[in-house]
């Protein structure tokens, strides 16, 4: 059996640096997909089939789980697919992504905001204090996001609480938010318990990080998320907080190649 992949990056135009990404491009079975996904060991591989006028249905693995939603493989994932727009079905949402030659941006699932006590997050980050504890839910995805002043460069958390908090409240990831100013946040995304110590760059929790940090702190609509420098794969990520909640980013093309198996 032979499967055709590419690899981009997502969220940067320049390869090596972002959130790679594996695109599967011929119809696997889904006991292969989860082998595929273990193999390649990026955040995540997708597994697109194309429908028709336009539209695809993926699959998203992690080395370790199967997600209902993600972003940067939405945003790749159409990419890939070529320029146009794109409706993407998946089990967590179907979402619009307008792809170019440069990128791609995504009409992201509004979130719905759920505060929870934040002592036990500020304690598994490692932060001196944050402002809220609050889990987002968007597409099928959870993330427990940590709204905080304070910074996050130097930020040590311990992943087995953090692990233990994601199962708590069933999240894929538990993140620190900072406000840097009025367009810019950096943020910090810890998903141990599927796989990926830290993410470089995350695009379902980057519509809801917009959506909170927007109501909390009165910033502009329109903001730029920083995010992966620390683990050497600095993201850009652009999301717009108006009436309508959208998220994307450049893509640029690394690999491709051919699995035989």
């Amino acid at each position: 059996m032979r499967f055709a992949y590419r690899i981009v990056d997502v969220f940067t135009s320049r390869p090596l640096a972002g959130n790679a990404l594996c695109v599967v491009l011929d119809p696997v079975a889904p006991p292969v997909m989860a082998a595929l996904a273990r193999e390649v060991n990026l955040s995540e591989t997708a597994f697109p089939v194309v429908l028709a006028d336009g539209a695809y249905e993926v699959r998203i693995f992690t080395p370790s789980a199967e997600l209902a939603f993600a972003g940067h493989p939405t945003l790749g994932t159409a990419w890939v697919l070529g320029p146009g727009r794109w409706t993407q079905h998946s089990d967590g949402a179907s979402v619009v992504v307008e792809a170019t030659t440069e990128g791609a941006v995504m009409a992201a699932p509004e979130p719905a905001f759920e505060e929870v006590d934040s002592a036990a997050a500020i304690a598994a980050l490692g932060l001196p204090g944050a402002e809220a504890a609050v889990v987002a839910e968007a597409g099928g995805i959870r993330h427990l996001c940590v709204p905080t002043l304070a910074p996050l460069v130097g930020l040590t958390p311990d992943l087995a609480a953090v692990s233990a908090l994601q199962r708590r409240h069933r999240a894929a990831s538990v993140a620190a938010v900072r406000r840097l100013d009025d367009r810019t946040l950096h943020a910090r995304v810890f998903c141990p318990g599927i796989g990926i110590t830290e993410d470089p760059g995350t695009g379902s929790a980057a519509g809801p990080f917009g959506r909170l940090c927007r109501e909390r702190w009165g910033l502009d609509a329109d903001l730029t998320i920083l995010q992966g420098d620390e683990v050497g794969r600095p993201c850009r990520i652009s999301v717009h907080a108006g009436a309508t909640l959208k998220v994307g980013g450049a893509v640029t093309a690394v690999a491709e190649g051919v699995f035989t198996l």
